[in-house]
This record gives structure tokens, sequence and C-alpha cells, in this order.
């Protein structure tokens, strides 16, 4: 990132809340230039302010990527103040949910190279999974800048088109929040049958945080990895038991969950 294209004609990124804090500081580790940065928050942390980029300065005349990470209701003010760069080379890349490639277009310009994008936020901790998607525009060069960024923070697929966006919202976007209450309630679990609530929680945490991480080494998929633990007649098979029941247990509620999710993001997108 030091001395490529991003570095000599800058970045500017619009908001620079936690997902966009997480970015900015995988790129400056990874050796983009401060200097090539531009930052437009009217609420900069304390953190940011002191990064050395240029924060709500003027913004450069061409820059090679402008990174879209406010919230959606904000778009409508916060995005006429880059209209300028549409219709050109400069590549808009957005990760907020539920605003489409089309609306983009409408707003900057259906020349406009755009590239949409679902992060989630264990890209915090460098163990994100990004999935991106860009419109015609969008060049080959394009997409793999924006996947050299977004790799900053976790990994990065790349779609067969928007279309997938809001089943990608569904499992990994909004993924994360599932599984932290799953954590939720394996610790009250573990209260309800005598543990201490630091310990459950303790435990629960650890559990999941192994198994996933067991999950993303082994050789093994997730349903051999779960047979490889589970005796039979024993304990982990009486608990599966509950967990797998095809009418009661985890499949129909996770499916009903995913879709609720994909529901609304596609409510969100249709306005």
């Amino acid at each position: 990132m030091k001395d490529g294209e991003l570095a000599q004609r800058g970045l500017v990124l619009l908001g620079c809340g936690k997902m966009g804090s997480a970015m900015l500081e995988g790129w400056l580790g990874r050796g983009l230039p401060p200097a090539s940065v531009w930052v437009n928050d009217p609420n900069p942390s304390e953190w940011l302010q002191a990064q050395g980029v240029h924060l709500n300065e003027v913004l450069p005349e061409s820059p090679a990527i402008v990174l879209i990470a406010v919230k959606p209701q904000m778009m409508a003010d916060a995005l006429p103040v880059l209209a300028s760069y549409g219709n050109a080379d400069t590549v808009f890349l957005s990760v907020a949910a539920g605003v489409t490639i089309a609306t983009y277009e409408r707003m900057l310009g259906d020349k406009t190279p755009i590239i949409r994008a679902m992060p989630n936020t264990p890209a915090a901790v460098g163990q994100g999974i990004t999935a991106i998607s860009g419109n015609t525009n969008a060049r080959a060069e394009d997409m793999a800048m924006a996947e050299e960024l977004l790799s900053a923070v976790g990994e990065v697929v790349r779609l067969e088109g928007e279309g997938q966006m809001d089943a990608v919202t569904g499992v990994s976007g909004s993924g994360p929040a599932y599984v932290f209450h799953m954590i939720e309630c394996l610790a009250k679990a573990g209260e309800a049958e005598g543990l201490a609530p630091e310990l459950a929680m303790q435990l629960a945490k650890a559990t999941v945080a192994g198994a996933g991480a067991l999950a993303m080494q082994a050789a093994e998929d997730p349903a051999q990895l779960r047979k490889n633990v589970t005796s039979p007649n024993g304990t982990t098979q009486a608990g599966l038991d509950v967990l797998m029941d095809d009418d009661k247990g985890l499949p129909p509620l996770i499916r009903a969950t995913v879709s609720a999710a994909v529901r609304r993001s596609q409510e969100l997108a249709n306005g």
C-alpha cells in the first residue's frame, strides 16, 4: 500500500465509526501513509485524531477510492459532498448495509465505478469476512484494490452478483449477533445448572471461540468435527438430540432467523 495508486492519489473515508476505524487501523498497519488518507467525520474519536490523517479538511481532487462507511439513514446528507467524483475514475466502495448499487448510481451517475461490500463486526479484531460485488463500471483492477483494502480486516469473497448480498447479510453480516446470543444462552444454561455467572460466561465464551478456531483450522468439515466429539449414548449425544430436533431444534430456528434477516435486508434496499 505504501507506493501504489492508492497512496499516490489518496483515499477518502466517509464516516469513521467502529467499522471505519477498524479498517483504517488495518491500512495504516500495512503501510498506507496517513498523509494519503482523508477522513470526513463530524464526531472523530480521540484515536482518529491521533493518526495523522487529513481530518475534515479539503478533499483531494481525484482520489483513487472513496469508502462509504456512514449509516444508511445518513447517506442522503453525507453523499452529495462527494458527488463531484461521480462519472469518473474514482471508485466508490460502500460498506453501508441495505444501500443498493442502483441507489448509488442514481446519486453519483451511472458511469461511476461502484463496489458494494458487506463486512461483519469481527473485522474489529482482524477476523472479519467481507463479501463484495461491483457494477459494470468496476474494472478488474478496481475489484482487486477493494479486495486489498478489505483484506486488512479479514477474509474477502466475491459474489456472483449483487442479488446474493441479502443472503450474505443474513448469514455473515448479522451472524455474529446470533453467535453472541448463543454465548449468552449457553452461559445462562450453565448458571441454571449451578455454575457461578462469571464462570459460566468464561466457559461459554472460550467454548465458542475455541470451536470456531478449530472449525477454521481443521481439515474436516463441521459435521465431521461434531461427530468426532459425539460418543454414542454419551452426554454430547443427549444434548444434540435436543439441539438437532427437526421440529423444535436449531435447524428450523436458524433457518427462520436467517430468513427474517434476509427479508429485512430486502425491505431496507427497497426503501
